[in-house]
């Protein structure tokens, strides 16, 4: 965050500025009951530092946010015993992200829930696919932060 960047509704929650029942916290990340709750469980888990994509992250960040994910999903799971739990990220609007704040929702599924994902499937072939591999074995990738180049 920049001091022109003004805090997002979690800083402001990690602040104890504006009220949140928490569910979960460690020196990186805060895990938070999603005020819209899609389904009972339905659970935010967010960096403490205002970071707005996952492109914002460094490996050991981005290693706290998951086992902090996978932790809280195995809790729902005991504790609502859904049928399922889908794990979402989303970043930038144009990727369904509203919050510009680097978070994953923790969301127990039940059959006919309302909850749905078009995914409007394409299947370029074999050939395609190891085009598009290519693309991202390259440098750019290798240069990234966080990533490693391919063996």
């Amino acid at each position: 965050m920049t001091a022109a960047t003004p805090p997002s509704v979690f800083t402001r929650i990690v602040n104890r500025e504006i009220p949140a029942a928490i569910v979960d916290e460690d020196e990186h990340v805060i895990a938070f009951m999603d005020a819209g709750q899609v389904n009972p469980g339905h659970v935010i888990v967010a960096t403490k530092r205002q970071l707005e994509t996952i492109l914002d992250l460094d490996d050991e960040l981005a290693g706290a946010v998951f086992r902090a994910a996978a932790r809280i999903a195995r809790r729902v799971q005991a504790v609502f015993a859904p049928a399922g739990i889908t794990v979402l990220q989303a970043n930038r609007p144009a990727g369904w992200q509203t919050v510009p704040h680097l978070h994953l929702h923790v969301l127990p599924r039940h059959a006919g829930d309302g909850v749905e994902l078009t995914w409007p499937r394409k299947e370029p072939g074999i050939e395609r696919l190891r085009e598009l591999a290519a693309r991202l074995q390259g440098p750019l990738a290798a240069a990234s932060p966080g990533l490693s180049p391919p063996p």
